[in-house]
């Protein structure tokens, strides 16, 4: 009796302490995604904007792990947010941001990047290389990372303990300000800034150019940065998507961060389903 009783009480204390997690520490692989609809607005086209809400929400509906959406389409002051202020681990989504850090801190000591530091950008952007990643993290150094996304109002992003630049905690809403500076003017990336990092992410290699880009029209001008990671944590895989598309007539981001993922494919079919359904509702 003692022996159960003790036993009882451990369980107890066990699901107390799940219960007791933030959302974001709770593993998701198991888990259907919840049925919300993302919040979508538009100053012009309030119609486009409930019927993305309810084709975003229809893509994901019983897929399983977590995602966060965000779109911005200016053409119709049209948004739309889902989880945007949840953190996800970045992967490699996080080398545009590296990219644009590097680009700043030439920038304010006056000179063009060197062409060690065009190589390894051109690596990191393109065919995804970690250890160019890596030599230019360390070139800015975290803190320089930290004062670049403060300059950039990345608010909710967060430098890991472990200092590795791949498991920076990035948020759907800050993912939408990077591609934003991209895509306007602005006082932190000059216009040669944005030109060198959106042709890079123009010549991303075929095989990885899917998530975002699924779906787009003929004829769009198409810039990605994949990110894809299985740590064995248990949280299963993480599979991110950042793209800037223009043509048309149309310019508009898109960025969609997830976990919990069984495999990267259904990672990448989670991401797809929603860029396919805002592609045709922003382009039919």
């Amino acid at each position: 009796m003692h022996s159960n009783a003790r036993n009882r009480a451990r369980l107890l204390t066990a699901a107390l302490a799940v219960v007791a997690l933030p959302a974001t520490a709770l593993p998701a692989s198991g888990q259907a995604l919840a049925a919300a609809e993302p919040a979508c607005t538009s100053s012009a086209n309030p119609a486009l904007a409930k019927k993305l809400a309810t084709d975003i929400a229809a893509a994901l509906k019983g897929r399983q792990g977590t995602a966060a959406v965000s779109l911005r389409y200016p053409g119709a002051g049209l948004s739309c947010t889902l989880n945007a202020g949840r953190q996800f681990q970045s992967a490699s989504v996080i080398k545009v941001t590296i990219l644009a850090a590097v680009l700043r801190k030439a920038q304010d000591a006056g000179r063009s990047l060197t062409a060690q530091e065009k190589q390894w950008a051109t690596a990191m952007i393109t065919k995804s290389d970690n250890d160019s990643a890596t030599a230019l993290w360390d070139s800015v150094t975290a803190a320089g990372m930290k004062k670049f996304m403060a300059l950039a109002g990345m608010r909710g992003t967060t430098i890991d303990s472990s200092g590795w630049w791949g498991k920076t905690h990035i948020t759907a809403a800050d993912q939408m300000t990077m591609l934003t500076l991209l895509t306007t003017n602005n006082s932190v990336l000059t216009a040669a800034s944005k030109s060198y990092i959106l042709d890079l992410m123009g010549k991303v290699v075929a095989g990885q150019r899917w998530g975002t880009p699924v779906g787009a029209p003929a004829g769009t001008t198409v810039r990605v940065k994949n990110g894809w990671v299985d740590r064995g944590d248990g949280v299963g895989w993480r599979i991110n998507s950042l793209g800037v598309f223009s043509g048309k007539g149309k310019d508009y981001q898109i960025a969609v961060l997830t976990e919990g993922n069984s495999s990267e494919s259904y990672g990448h079919r989670t991401i797809e389903g929603v860029a396919t359904a805002i592609h045709k509702d922003l382009n039919s």
